[in-house]
């Protein structure tokens, strides 16, 4: 049993701001509290839409990026001025959850407190980076995500990763810290809800049309532009087919002109933001299949949350989706290949039994999934940092 522990979480991102960071942020904030465990949030202040005052969540004054209108910089003055509003109470772990402005924060505060200091290697950076920064050459950021993501992860006593291809990448960079693979998990209870048929109303969508969706950020590197260009495929077999792509991201403009460019507005629509806990529910319950390309996942929380909510899934099985998906075992497994994949959708849409049975095995595999058993093997990672601390290991030099 671990003894009660006081965490700080700094993060460049959190809710309103909607991503796999925030989410996983909540949702182990929420499973180590039940533990008994109190967790502080450090993240930027929103404006639109507005966040939410917070117990425990710390807001700190923050600017526009350039290029970025969804994220916000914490101001570096105001946030070496907030642990004055914390008051004189001490941590026993110091978690960043970023690569920014949190980061060096971090590990400020963890030296001057005395703690340990660990970090969560969210987003591949590598095939991230350079889809923010276009002017740049290609081969340039990867190299610059490289050498940050080496030398921040060896600034640090120990490192989570969601995933084993994200271990194989961050050992080939050549961090040393101690790493461990620990996924964030999904709070089942909280995907229990949603009405399909209520969705597809709202929508106009007719109850018998073949659904197609995809729910998350629309961001460049999720792929989803191949799912545009797979699209024709299954109208070929299903002419009234339908793609919802729900979600905002700096990639939305460059899909409608895609959209637009290829005729294809009689069979995609964008939904746009979609409220957690009833909206968004209800978009999982409409789809007879949900798709996924992204290649670049560290972890793919998306596709369990999809078949926690039984929808049968056709993903590409790549980076952090190898861990999560099992051919059969809620999804159908495709290649990076538009006829291939096209054609994997069209197997589920011709088969009723088989959506089925894909459905109600997803729905058991997701809760081996469930967020309270990753938040206890958290609870011990963070029990085995604190001992090697407490032994004398110190936060490695910069």
């Amino acid at each position: 049993m671990v003894a009660r522990l006081r965490i700080l979480y700094l993060s460049d991102v959190y809710f309103p701001r909607v991503n796999g960071v925030s989410t996983s942020i909540y949702t182990f904030r929420q499973e180590l509290q039940a533990l008994g465990h109190e967790v502080v949030v450090v993240a930027p202040e929103y404006r639109s839409p507005a966040h939410v005052e917070e117990a425990g969540i710390f807001r700190v004054p923050a600017r526009d990026i350039p290029l970025d209108p969804e994220d916000r910089l914490m101001r570096a003055g105001a946030l070496r001025e907030f642990p004055r509003r914390l008051g004189p109470a001490a941590f026993d772990l110091v978690h960043i959850q970023t690569p920014f402005i949190a980061h060096y924060a971090g590990l400020r505060i963890a030296r001057e407190l005395g703690v340990p200091c660990v970090a969560t290697y969210h987003t591949f950076f590598e095939e991230y980076l350079y889809h923010y920064v276009p002017f740049a050459p290609r081969g340039l950021m990867r190299a610059f995500a490289r050498e940050i993501s080496r030398r921040q992860g060896n600034q640090v006593d120990a490192l989570v990763v969601p995933s084993r291809a994200m271990l194989t990448a961050l050992t080939d960079y050549g961090v040393h810290s101690p790493m461990t693979v620990l996924p964030t998990g999904i709070r089942c209870k909280e995907l229990a809800g949603g009405d399909g048929a209520a969705f597809r109303q709202r929508h106009g969508i007719s109850a018998g049309r073949p659904l197609l969706v995809h729910i998350g950020r629309v961001a460049f590197e999720k792929n989803i532009e191949f799912l545009l260009r797979m699209l024709p495929a299954v109208r070929l077999r299903h002419p009234d087919v339908l793609l919802v792509i729900a979600g905002e991201g700096p990639a939305l403009p460059r899909l409608k002109k895609i959209v637009s460019e290829r005729h294809l507005e009689a069979s995609v629509m964008f939904v746009g933001y979609l409220e957690r806990a009833s909206t968004l529910l209800d978009c999982f319950r409409a789809a007879d299949v949900f798709v996924f390309a992204s290649r670049t996942e560290t972890q793919g929380l998306v596709l369990l949350e999809a078949m926690a909510t039984g929808a049968p899934l056709v993903s590409i099985a790549e980076m952090g989706a190898i861990d999560i998906l099992e051919a059969g075992r809620g999804a159908v497994v495709a290649s990076h290949d538009e006829d291939a994949f096209a054609d994997a959708v069209c197997r589920l849409l011709d088969s009723p039994a088989l959506r089925r049975q894909l459905s109600e095995e997803g729905v058991r595999y997701a809760a081996e999934w469930d967020a309270s058993l990753k938040a206890r093997q958290l609870e011990d990672f963070y029990a085995g940092v604190m001992d090697a601390h407490a032994a004398g290991a110190l936060l490695p030099a910069g």
